[in-house]
């Protein structure tokens, strides 16, 4: 046979609505088989008494058969045939008359006793468990809101005394309870099977051992059918029966296992330590809900996390509801003026705030260290436990100073006196090499150098004398800080155009920019102010990375809060462990002689890997595109020098031809008469024509007097 389902008895003490969904589930099935099982006993009793009728009516009929003897029939004569033939069908009737009654009996005993002791015992029993449990349920959950109103202000130890012994006996009552309801559940999964089987198997041997006369092998059939029947209940029995006890074992060791947990306060906080590596938690806690414009109200509810989110589940609810997204939420313990063991839970963008209650304090720090670790995304990691653990403990030593530190730092320079710049640098799980120990804390960050929390930038005060003198010349400034004249560094050109939402962490003065130490030392130093001067605001912006620039924009009002050329970004790279971190270094405006740089750090919702790959790829593409503009301009320096040199050439051919020209015109002046004196005049071009104008003058003059 298939297998048998079954209720965790071992989840009975958390009582979770996925418990209770499964718990009703089996109570819709025992509802069920208890109306097909008074279906049924109705069916099965018209057989009884249908039988017991015809055992009577088969008995009425054998008498009367005995009795036809005795009658006096007007009409009828002494007929011997009749009266002995009559007779012989009175024995054989009252020989079927008595096989009936046995047959009655059988099913008396085989089918209706099995059936009747299934409804009448174990399907009252089912219903009676369920009101006890229903009642001790209800006194729990009166309990525990008695215990969980004490107020904080008044502190009233016999009320508290009182409270922590009711929601114990009440917590011991229904989990006892709920026990002993599953295991009869479970049980009665079996006995459906038994109380529907054997009931047929009696009618069927009953009914065999009636037709015993009939056919052989009808018979032998049915009673290898049978028989193969009567086996499997066997089975089902037996395997019923060691499922009762290991049940009954697993009740005991649970009673005596579970005691120390029905009390709501911690018992022993040293035997039980809280745990801050979990990444998924769940269990009953209090959400004040507000009901007016100034009154709230508490409600109980089961919460758990799925994912990055905390679900919300009621008791009679099928599935969970959304209460907020845990990712990059923040998570604190707050105090409350009527609750204790309260924590508030704000959504990324602060526009949600959850307010709940724990039951122990205990609970409250393990709800606060799971979220925290849920809002770091550890939950995507494969050992997230583990990963929890390792971030854990760095922050932990990110806080701590490390004196071993300290003291090779002072080693490594014994002319100097005094104590140096103190530092927290921890283990990254492995020795460091040699160069790093003599790598010192001075040669990597500039001494007394202050640590900006806020976006203040050397490249903005650049930026607000050009603004300056832009609004001198008479131009129209946009409040929300676009310009009316677009340029090439907007971005809008550019190949590359990819946008990234971020927080601002921290910046601070560099020393040696080339190093790759340079920029988790930093984040090391600019995290571990942060945690011991309790900063926990983060500007938010969008870091906008082109081939031309980097800049950080207000997300709100689109104003741009920083902005550099990406040549002066000389490395970047994101931190080992929590790959969300990342920061890169700038050339300092000012110009130190030393080589000195800006280093920011900044947060994102994304892999900072990504970032920073993206920062290498505009890198490569701008050189490329300004080797590319040398190119051109170089072909154009190339074309203009041709251009130049066929002008010339071109020059020069008009200046022979101008030449050859003129030579043409003194040879054709040569061929000309001489003059009086017997030489030959040589006329220009100019004198010639003005001597054929004067001949033709005089030629007309000539004519005139004559």
């Amino acid at each position: 046979m298939p297998g048998i389902e079954k209720l965790p008895i071992e989840e009975t003490l958390e009582d979770s609505p996925q418990t209770r969904s499964l718990l009703g589930v089996f109570e819709e099935d025992a509802a069920a088989m208890s109306n097909y099982c008074n279906m049924l006993y109705q069916a099965m009793h018209r057989m009884y008494d249908a039988q017991n009728e015809l055992s009577a009516a088969t008995h009425l009929t054998s008498r009367l058969l005995k009795e036809y003897d005795k009658q006096r029939f007007p009409l009828g004569g002494d007929d011997e045939v009749m009266s002995s033939t009559l007779q012989q069908f009175a024995k054989v009737i009252d020989e079927l008359s008595s096989c009936h009654a046995v047959l009655s009996t059988q099913l008396a005993d085989a089918m209706m006793f099995p059936v009747t002791q299934f409804k009448e015992r174990d399907l009252k029993e089912i219903l009676t468990l369920k009101e006890v449990f229903q009642i001790s349920s209800d006194d729990h959950d009166t309990a525990i809101n008695r215990y969980s109103r004490l107020s904080k202000r008044k502190d009233n130890d016999k009320m508290r005394a009182e409270a922590v012994e009711d929601v114990y006996t009440s917590r011991k009552k229904q989990h006892q309870t709920m026990m002993h309801y599953f295991c009869s559940l479970n049980t009665l999964q079996y006995k459906k099977k038994t109380a529907l089987l054997e009931p047929l198997l009696g009618y069927m041997q009953a009914q065999i051992s009636f037709f015993k006369l009939g056919s052989e092998n009808l018979s032998q059939q049915w009673e290898d059918f049978l028989a193969t029947i009567g086996s499997s209940v066997q089975n089902v029995r037996r395997e019923m029966e060691k499922e009762v006890g290991q049940m009954q074992e697993t009740i005991e060791q649970m009673e005596r296992s579970c005691d120390p947990l029905y009390a709501p306060c911690d018992p022993d906080p040293l035997h039980s330590p809280v745990c801050r590596n979990l990444t998924q938690k769940q269990g009953y806690l209090y959400i004040r809900n507000k009901t007016g414009l100034v009154s709230t109200s508490w409600e109980r509810q089961y919460f758990f996390t799925q994912g990055g989110n905390l679900m919300q589940q009621g008791r009679a609810e099928v599935a969970g509801g959304l209460v907020t997204d845990l990712d990059n939420a923040s998570v604190m313990a707050v105090d409350s003026d009527d609750r204790r063991f309260c924590f508030q839970v704000t959504s990324f963008d602060g526009r949600k705030v959850v307010t709940l209650q724990a039951e122990s304090r205990k609970d409250c720090e393990e709800w606060i260290a799971t979220i925290n670790n849920i809002s770091r995304r550890i939950y995507l990691s494969e050992n997230a436990e583990e990963v929890a653990a390792r971030v854990n403990q760095s922050a932990i030593e990110a806080v701590t100073p490390s004196p071993s530190f300290q003291q090779r730092h002072n080693s490594m320079r014994p002319g100097r006196g005094g104590v140096g710049r103190t530092g927290s640098i921890s283990s990254m799980g492995s020795e460091p090499s040699l160069a790093r120990s003599a790598l010192s804390l001075d040669a990597l960050v500039a001494p007394e150098t202050p640590i900006q929390f806020d976006i203040i930038s050397p490249v903005s005060e650049e930026n607000a004398g050009h603004g300056k003198t832009t609004a001198q010349a008479g131009r129209r400034s946009n409040p929300f800080g676009e310009s009316g004249d677009k340029t090439p560094e907007d971005g809008e050109d550019s190949i590359l155009h990819q946008l990234f939402i971020v927080r601002f962490l921290g910046s601070m003065e560099v020393k040696s920019a080339e190093s790759a130490d340079v920029i988790p030392e930093t984040m090391r130093q600019i995290l571990a102010a942060r945690a011991i001067h309790n900063i926990f605001r983060m500007t938010e912006s969008h870091l906008l990375v082109t081939c031309d620039c980097l800049k950080l924009i207000d997300p709100q009002t689109q104003v741009t809060r920083l902005g550099f050329p990406l040549s002066s970004v000389l490395q970047s790279s994101s931190h080992q462990d929590n790959k969300r971190l990342f920061g890169f270094i700038l050339r300092s405006a000012s110009g130190h002689p030393d080589g000195r740089a800006v280093c920011y750090i900044l947060e994102s919702n994304d892999d900072g890997e990504k970032i920073c790959d993206s920062i290498g790829l505009a890198k490569q593409i701008a050189l490329h595109s300004a080797l590319d503009r040398d190119a051109a301009e170089k072909r154009k320096e190339q074309h203009k020098a041709k251009e130049k040199q066929q002008e010339e050439e071109l020059s020069k051919q008009r200046q022979i031809e101008k030449d050859l020209e003129e030579q043409s015109r003194l040879i054709a002046a040569s061929s000309r008469p001489a003059g009086a004196d017997g030489h030959f005049v040589v006329l220009s071009n100019s004198q010639s024509e003005d001597s054929d104008a004067g001949g033709e003058e005089g030629k007309k003059k000539g004519e005139s007097d004559a």
